[in-house]
């Protein structure tokens, strides 16, 4: 089965509106504008973490529940650095995890380690990906 996403942004001054949308079921996010009244005060690099974290975190508990285990609590840090050139890659990226679940510990670390190989997030950055700007719409007022 495909499961199809998009993200939409709409943005224009004072108002920031983030639509998240799988399989048709849409959610809002609320993401303020910057403090210019222009732009997201969240940026891209924060956000592409924040999907690595995300990720991991929600397969945690999809991988711990094939597996009946119960995790009670999941913490995802997610670090790195991009240059200040416009344009730049992300680089050193790396994460770390805390759960807390009604197993042993080496069981959780086993499913900790496991949901690393799993995460699509994780492995669509580590394989690389097309990203093609497919249309573009031009309006002058």
């Amino acid at each position: 089965m495909t499961i199809q996403i998009s993200a939409e942004v709409t943005n224009r001054k004072n108002d920031h509106m983030v639509a998240l949308t799988t399989n048709g079921n849409t959610h809002v996010i609320q993401i303020p504008p910057k403090p210019s009244g222009f732009g997201s005060s969240a940026n891209g690099g924060e956000m592409l973490f924040l999907a690595l974290a995300t990720c991991y975190c929600n397969d945690i508990y999809r991988e711990a529940a094939k597996q009946n285990i119960v995790v009670r609590r999941v913490q995802v840090t997610v670090d790195g650095t991009f240059g200040d050139t416009p344009g730049s890659v992300a680089e050193n990226l790396s994460y770390r995890a805390l759960v807390e679940a009604e197993a042993s510990v080496e069981a959780i670390e086993a499913l900790m380690r496991h949901t690393d190989t799993v995460a699509e997030i994780q492995n669509t950055l580590r394989l690389g990906t097309t990203i093609t700007l497919s249309e573009i719409k031009a309006i002058s007022i």
